[in-house]
């Protein structure tokens, strides 16, 4: 692979990081400032995908970008 296309599959991994941490902050609205309501419950649907995602998408991305690092020397 080029230094272009490393580039660019990091880029749209990067971009795909963030939307999907801001669907996550945009779900949890009323505990970003840590309210005392906020007790232990379980991920549920479109929350567990969301984290499961974000999680993916950034050993994906670590591992392309440690991968970019070692091809390019």
């Amino acid at each position: 692979m080029s230094d272009t296309a490393f580039t660019v599959v990091l880029l749209i991994l990067s971009l795909s990081l963030i939307g999907v941490l801001l669907l996550q902050v945009r779900g949890n609205a009323g505990q970003i400032f840590g309210q005392a309501e906020s007790t232990f419950r379980s991920r549920r649907g479109v929350e567990r995908l969301l984290f499961r995602a974000t999680i993916v998408i950034a050993v994906i991305f670590i591992a392309v970008a440690i991968i970019n690092v070692r091809v390019s020397n």
